[in-house]
């Protein structure tokens, strides 16, 4: 059994779907606070996607020391180095759109597998998003049918649904993309016996 610190449907389903014996235990933290304070100390998109999935993981594998828990988090970082997190408002979507319109942007993904309340395995891994040239009724169309979908995802696109249609060019892994390094978590779960190897 792995549990997953997180309220994400799209990575329980990923883990379910790869068949990992897996449960949803959202650790609820004050994730904002601590990203607000690592930006204001300069760490780069990598440290603070490794750190919130430390600190969701850790929050849960306090209270169930016996069993693994995954926490994984994803930064979205610009090519000038600007962090966006997830839109809080279709307006908001729209702009943050129009701003990766034509352009690249890294998707940072990390996972992080706690025991005892101890971290005992993590991996990062990125891949680079080249968007094509939106046009403005395109987002404003896209968002309008789509914001209930894509409000939960960093970059307000799901891309294994119509978010694809955004991209000119992706390197990197899908799972990434869509929120888990899952490749290297399916391994160490190879490894602990939670999979057949």
């Amino acid at each position: 059994m792995l549990i997953i610190a997180s309220q994400s449907k799209s990575r329980l389903s990923m883990l379910k779907r790869a068949g990992v014996d897996v449960m949803a235990h959202p650790s609820l933290f004050d994730e904002d606070s601590v990203k607000c304070a690592m930006r204001q100390e300069g760490a780069n998109a990598r440290m603070i996607a490794d750190t919130l999935a430390e600190q969701k993981a850790l929050k849960i594998s306090m209270k169930n020391p016996d069993i693994l828990v995954l926490g994984g988090d994803q930064i979205l970082a610009l090519d000038d180095g600007t962090m966006l997190d997830k839109a809080q408002s279709p307006e908001e979507a729209i702009a943050q759109l129009g701003r990766m319109s034509g352009k690249v942007h890294r998707l940072i993904s990390a996972a992080v597998i706690c025991e005892g309340g101890k971290a005992v395995w993590r991996h990062i891994d990125s891949a680079k998003m080249d968007m094509r040239v939106l046009s403005d009724a395109f987002i404003s169309d896209y968002i309008a049918q789509h914001w209930d979908m894509v409000r939960y995802n960093v970059g307000c696109y799901a891309i294994e649904d119509e978010g694809a249609q955004l991209f000119r060019k992706i390197d990197g892994s899908l799972f990434t993309v869509m929120g888990l390094p899952l490749l290297a978590i399916l391994d160490y779960c190879r490894i602990r016996g939670l999979l057949k190897s």
